[in-house]
């Protein structure tokens, strides 16, 4: 397993060197998002309007933040469970989106969508939200700011940790682990 210290946006360049099991630093933007502004933004690409952001080379935390207490960046801010975007990722990653980060397995049709548009799928710890929130230096809404906690951010951060759960080559490390770890 290696460690990837990236800084986006990235490339498919960055995108070839990670693999399953892999440790990634990210430092750089990540837009955040949950199931609500992922609904907004497919809707506005089947009515054949622009996005009111550029996803392209850009990667996506599934989180819904607390509030900031005074003079903090943002409050707790772990991950939401990745299925939920499952509907909307494949359409997303097909318009140059390179990650996303969240906790839980993804569908058949977002690992398809992650080998064809070179693409990874990171975890964050589930039920670290505090200390996650330390890496992350400003925060700021960027759209649907009606959306409250699910508005879309673009947080600033430094050396976000995460582990490659998909990479663009089909490697899986939860379908591993079960191998790894089945009785015959």
């Amino acid at each position: 397993m290696a460690e990837h210290r990236i800084t986006t946006p990235v490339t498919d360049e960055v995108i070839a060197k990670m693999r399953a099991g892999d440790r990634v630093y990210i430092t750089g933007a990540l837009l955040c998002g949950r199931d609500s502004a992922h609904k907004k933004l497919v809707d506005l690409i089947k009515e054949g309007k622009d996005l009111p952001i550029d996803i392209k080379g850009q990667m996506i935390y599934y989180v819904g933040p607390t509030p900031a207490r005074p003079g903090k960046a943002i409050g707790s801010a772990g991950p939401t469970t990745s299925y939920r975007m499952d509907s909307y990722a494949p359409i997303l990653l097909s318009l140059g989106l390179k990650g996303s980060i969240g906790k839980g397995s993804r569908s058949k049709e977002v690992k398809e969508a992650m080998i064809k548009y070179k693409a990874v799928y990171l975890a964050s710890v589930g039920g670290a939200g505090a200390l996650i929130s330390k890496s992350i230096e400003s925060s700021d809404i960027v759209a649907y700011p009606e959306l409250g906690p699910e508005a879309i951010r673009r947080v600033k951060v430094k050396d976000f940790p995460c582990i490659v759960i998909n990479d663009m080559y089909g490697g899986d490390l939860y379908e591993e682990g079960k191998k790894k770890y089945r009785i015959a």
